[in-house]
């Protein structure tokens, strides 16, 4: 309607300036009406100009339009003076363009800060840094956790923290690391993650990180408690029997008035009897030893050595190791690569790691049909692994969760140093030791390395 109306007056106004242009070709020659060519010809001109500005309006105010929202100006009208029925409706479109896109413009910015209100108040840390190194979030905990107001750019930041900022530039995309920072004199232990994502053709690096210290600390208590209750639950029960059989030992060598008996009252059965006291005792003591021994073990790993080796000569070398004792069980041990990679391993701590979790494998299996142990390499998001996967009755689940546990054992022989220990030589190598497992089915333990 509005294409159609727009039409007519612009014919209109074509049929009355060629009328003009006749009756002024028509007088042209004639002199004695100058002055009403130099009329007709002021008229033309008008009437050119209202042609030109009436087909122009629409591309003006349409240019208008895309600049406003180019440069999102929203406070732009077209609610001015109307140039006819023909525009009416073009302009009331553009009022409607305008309103749609300053409504969404305000829910966008309203989004923007209700989302930014949400990130200042999570207790976690966040600052993510574009490519060029200028700093565009830096929320409220962030600043909280470090100290500092937020800077423009990453160099001001090093100049402020360095050791964070060194921790922050040695790390990988999607790594994870537990930092230790002195804040003006405050000690705080946090754990950061960096991850680096693409955004409209801008590299972005994502920083978030929290203070973990009194997570630890509790962790630490709860911790020392478990110990504290294994380490007297074992030593009670060396040092109770101990005690018991001294006191018989002593009923034994004295006499009814609570003297020492004489060479000549013992009897052989008394004698006996003390022999067998003191041969108990010095087992009770020999296993004492050997579970402060393991103790000791437990809390001293030496420093890694660390070299580069194939995975896959680590797990043969390790399966050859190993091939005799399970052959002899009558156990299939086999070894597949579905990845070959490097790692940077102390081999004597990590074949220690391997030949423990070998051995509770095989002891897993025992009394199984079909007894099987493999050693498998591959890779995923979680970093390169080492699974040892065994076919036996598994593991119960209210067990599952305490095996890492120091002095737990599933085993009646067992001491409970091996996991444990295996555990934390794999976290020395930045590293982790998890296990999962279901009862009647089997139980893979996972060397994991970080990529």
């Amino acid at each position: 309607m509005v294409s159609k109306r727009f039409a007519l007056l612009v014919i209109i106004r074509i049929i009355l300036l060629m009328l003009t242009l006749t009756a002024l070709a028509f007088i042209f020659a004639k002199t004695e009406l100058f002055f009403n060519q130099i009329i007709l010809l002021a008229i033309i001109i008008i009437q050119v100009s209202e042609l030109i500005r009436f087909i122009t309006y629409t591309n003006r105010e349409l240019a208008k339009l895309l600049l406003a929202i180019r440069y999102s100006d929203f406070s732009i009208s077209f609610k001015g003076k109307k140039k006819g029925k023909s525009f009416e409706e073009l302009q009331n479109a553009f009022v409607e363009i305008i309103d749609a896109f300053k409504k969404v413009s305000v829910e966008k910015e309203a989004q923007f800060k209700f989302l930014k209100v949400i990130v200042d108040h999570i207790n976690v840390g966040i600052i993510a840094i574009k490519e060029d190194y200028e700093i565009e979030f830096f929320n409220q905990s962030a600043q909280d956790v470090l100290k500092v107001a937020q800077p423009n750019y990453w160099k001001q930041f090093q100049k402020v923290l360095p050791h964070f900022s060194e921790e922050i530039n040695d790390m990988e995309d999607n790594e994870r690391r537990l930092l230790e920072l002195n804040i003006k004199g405050n000690v705080l232990q946090v754990s950061a993650h960096l991850t680096k994502i693409k955004i409209l053709n801008y590299r972005y690096s994502i920083i978030t990180f929290q203070d973990i210290k009194s997570e630890i600390e509790q962790k630490e208590i709860e911790a020392w408690h478990k110990l504290i209750r294994i380490l007297t639950h074992e030593i009670m029960n060396s040092v109770t029997p101990i005690t018991s059989l001294t006191e018989t030992m002593l009923m034994l060598l004295q006499n009814e008035n609570k003297k020492t008996k004489t060479l000549s009252e013992l009897t052989e059965e008394d004698i006996e009897d003390v022999r067998f006291s003191l041969n108990t005792i010095q087992k009770r003591s020999e296993g004492l030893l050997h579970f402060v021994d393991d103790y000791r073990r437990l809390t001293k790993i030496k420093q890694l050595e660390l070299e580069k080796m194939s995975v896959k000569a680590l797990t043969n070398d390790m399966a050859q190791l190993m091939k005799s004792e399970f052959e002899n069980e009558g156990i299939d041990l086999q070894v597949v690569h579905k990845n070959s990679f490097d790692v940077s391993v102390d081999e004597k701590l990590v074949a220690q790691v391997l030949i423990n979790l070998m051995t509770n494998a095989r002891h897993a299996v025992e009394g199984v049909e079909n007894p099987s142990v493999q050693l498998i390499t591959y890779y995923n998001d979680s970093g390169k692994i080492i699974e040892i996967k065994d076919n036996g009755c598994g593991i119960a689940p209210d067990k599952l969760d305490q095996i890492f546990i120091p002095f737990f054992s599933t085993k009646e022989q067992g001491s409970g140093i091996g996991l444990s220990l295996s555990k934390q030589i794999m976290k020395k190598h930045r590293g982790d030791l998890t296990v999962r497992s279901d009862e009647g089915l089997g139980t893979s333990f996972f060397l994991i390395f970080r990529l």
